[in-house]
């Protein structure tokens, strides 16, 4: 079993414990505080940068110990980054939904909710806890109905959803189930190792109209700028971000990178 499916998994066994607090989750939703424009937040002039709040990866272990989101977040917004993304998966990564909320409050910026969900209580609980957009990984949900019933279902809610590919086939499915916010990560979902490569071919499969995103392995200005030279609206930064003790600085210095005509690589014209 790869790392991915045993995630996936328990990620599947653990929505069930969501089940009995359906109606709560229901309160906080009617209660949320109104949503934040994910997708509109990353097209500009240069490359938007998402910045991640993440304390482990099953890979890498511990990131950065006594990590605290809310000031983590103010380091971003402080930074110029265009939108957050939060951890929440906690067996593999201790991601915390706490973490998404103190960020949330910290900042004015939208806030993608990191995890791997496959569950439509996942969804609910995503628009509960105040998220503003969520992931879906196109590996981990090999069922297209079952992949575009969660899309919808999430904007719905009025999140945004970033539909995660690795490869091409990955890209044409999640056309196919209607996404128009694609990411691409350069981490092999098998075995996580990593290759930049990856999102600079993958990206010409990507529409003009929709909205790429790089995702993963981009550590330094450098990679920020190979993704913005391959024609990304934006990168996803977690490690890097977390390791650095100027995050606000690393995440300035990418955020200033200018990037292609947006498109200009891509090979569709829907």
């Amino acid at each position: 079993m790869s790392i991915l499916s045993e995630i996936v998994e328990r990620s599947s066994v653990d929505a069930q414990q969501l089940v009995p607090r359906r109606g709560d989750l229901e309160e906080l939703l009617a209660a949320r505080s109104p949503i934040r424009p994910f997708r509109d937040a990353l097209i500009g002039s240069e490359l938007s940068v998402i910045a991640e709040i993440k304390r482990r990866s099953p890979s890498k272990g511990v990131l950065c110990e006594n990590l605290d989101a809310g000031r983590q977040a103010a380091e971003y917004l402080g930074g110029g980054a265009s939108a957050l993304s939060v951890l929440t998966n906690e067996p593999y990564f201790d991601g915390r939904v706490s973490d998404l909320t103190a960020a949330r409050e910290e900042t004015p910026l939208p806030v993608l909710r990191k995890d791997f969900i496959v569950e439509d209580i996942q969804v609910l609980e995503t628009a509960a806890i105040g998220a503003d957009a969520m992931l879906l990984i196109v590996a981990g949900l090999p069922d297209l109905g079952r992949l575009r019933a969660l899309r919808e279902q999430a904007e719905e809610f009025g999140l945004a959803v970033l539909v995660e590919a690795d490869d091409e086939a990955g890209v044409e499915t999640a056309l196919e189930c209607g996404a128009t916010l694609i990411g691409v990560t350069n981490r092999n979902l098998r075995d996580f190792g990593e290759d930049l490569t990856i999102a600079e071919r993958v990206r010409r499969e990507i529409p003009n109209d929709c909205v790429a995103v790089a995702e993963s392995a981009v550590r330094t200005v450098g990679d920020a700028e190979r993704m913005a030279t391959a024609g990304y609206d934006a990168v996803l930064v977690g490690e890097a971000f977390v390791r650095s003790t100027d995050p606000a600085a690393l995440v300035r210095a990418m955020a200033s990178v200018p990037h292609a005509t947006r498109g200009e690589q891509s090979r569709h014209t829907r």
